[in-house]
């Protein structure tokens, strides 16, 4: 059987479990080849950390997927992650037009804002220039705060399924994305998970996990790139859905029982096997 390759974008945070350092191992424990291409280099991730160095990559973006091109390389999946500005939203857009196929999974995580604020060095004006990259997604992957600003409604930090099921429907209908996973969803008290939209069958499920105190950074990256795993591995939405808010769940509740701090991110490597295990059936 072919091992399946899958492109990833992000950036490098050398420290902090994020991004890059998240999704190329969880890609690998799935028996998928993890291409990459850095949008930037930097020291650590930005919360919480101060003084960290940042090196932009935007002007090697598009002559590495050219020469990529020139190879003929083919991709089962492109999964974007955060992207530093304007110009680097566009040159995905072309990366995406170069090298993708009819068949390739587009994936498009709109690392941008949570808990109801962009990031830092992002403007108001920032989600409306993501939501083209959006409407090229197979499958879109923000959070409760991403899809409100994505779609220009105000957020509400205790979405219930009424709430949910609008936004879910939003980011394919309006946006145009084929399908939506919303993250970091709560519809029972104790429980935090996921919600998925299939917009070809018109169905909307949700997988919750007990949910731990306090937040922690690289969550978001390890589900979405748990997410991608199993739809490369021929999993459906739901089931890739499930199996991602699963081992985030337990990567969480490791972390928590670690007694780490949060912002060098999850505890995750522990549970690599068990999650690599998963599609041993699948090779």
């Amino acid at each position: 059987m072919k091992t399946p390759r899958v492109l990833a974008i992000h950036d490098i945070s050398g420290v902090g479990r994020c991004s890059l350092t998240v999704a190329l191992p969880v890609l690998s424990a799935a028996g998928i080849e993890c291409a990459v291409l850095p949008t930037a280099v930097l020291s650590t991730h930005t919360g919480e950390f101060e003084g960290y160095t940042f090196h932009d990559l935007t002007e090697d973006i598009l002559p590495i997927a050219e020469h990529w091109k020139s190879l003929g390389l083919q991709f089962d999946a492109i999964y974007t992650g955060y992207l530093g500005s304007f110009e680097q939203v566009e040159l995905i857009k072309d990366v995406i037009d170069l090298l993708a196929s009819d068949d390739t999974l587009i994936v498009v995580d709109p690392v941008m804002a949570d808990e109801g604020e962009l990031y830092p060095g992002f403007t108001r004006d920032y989600p409306a220039q993501m939501r083209s990259l959006c409407a090229l997604a197979d499958v879109l992957v923000p959070n409760v705060t991403e899809a409100s600003l994505l779609l220009g409604r105000d957020y509400d930090p205790y979405p219930d399924v009424d709430t949910v099921k609008s936004l879910l429907e939003g980011l394919c209908a309006d946006i145009g994305a084929k399908s939506a996973v919303l993250t970091g969803v709560s519809l029972t008290s104790g429980s935090l998970g996921a919600a998925a939209r299939d917009s070809e069958l018109e169905a909307t499920t949700y997988a919750g996990a007990p949910q731990a105190e306090g937040m922690y950074h690289g969550s978001g990256d390890l589900l979405a790139s748990a997410l991608v795993a199993g739809l490369v591995r021929g999993c459906t939405l739901e089931e890739s859905t499930k199996r991602a808010v699963d081992f985030t769940a337990a990567s969480i509740q490791r972390t928590y029982a670690a007694g780490t701090e949060p912002r060098f991110g999850l505890l995750f490597e522990a549970g690599l096997a068990q999650f690599s295990a998963q599609f041993n059936a699948l090779y």
